[in-house]
């Protein structure tokens, strides 16, 4: 009984053995042998892309239009009706404004962003798209 057992063990041996050595290499974990050259590994350049400038310091605020002139803008938070704030232009934001309040100008609800200053609650960029004129 004891020679089955020894015997058994050593045939599982052997059989792991032949396994291990008679098994293929897997194929994807050959290094590549190809040299790479270098006048074909230069990077191709289509089109240079220039960041744009952010706008550091200032604080957004979304909402829905109220009232707007070449003077202020006065916008109603989008989640909360009760948050209303009127935000003076500076001369920039002025300038556009006149341009746009020449096409048309901002209609109560249309929807905007408006990027301030924290500090003295200007305007000093106005996103969104007026709606037409009525």
């Amino acid at each position: 009984m004891n020679c089955r057992f020894t015997l058994a063990g050593l045939g599982g041996l052997a059989l792991l053995a032949l396994g291990t050595v008679a098994a293929p290499r897997a194929a994807a974990q050959d290094p590549i042998i190809t040299p790479i050259i270098a006048a074909e590994a230069a990077p191709i350049v289509s089109k240079i892309i220039t960041p744009k400038p952010k706008n550091t310091g200032l604080s957004k605020f979304e909402g829905y239009v109220m009232n707007a002139n070449i003077a202020q803008v006065t916008v109603r938070a989008k989640g909360n009706d009760l948050g209303i704030q009127t935000f003076a232009l500076n001369q920039d934001t002025a300038a556009k404004m006149q341009k746009i309040i020449d096409k048309g100008g901002y209609q109560y609800g249309d929807k905007i962003t408006v990027y301030y200053d924290p500090q003295s609650k200007e305007a000093v960029k106005i996103k969104g798209k007026p709606s037409k004129a009525q």
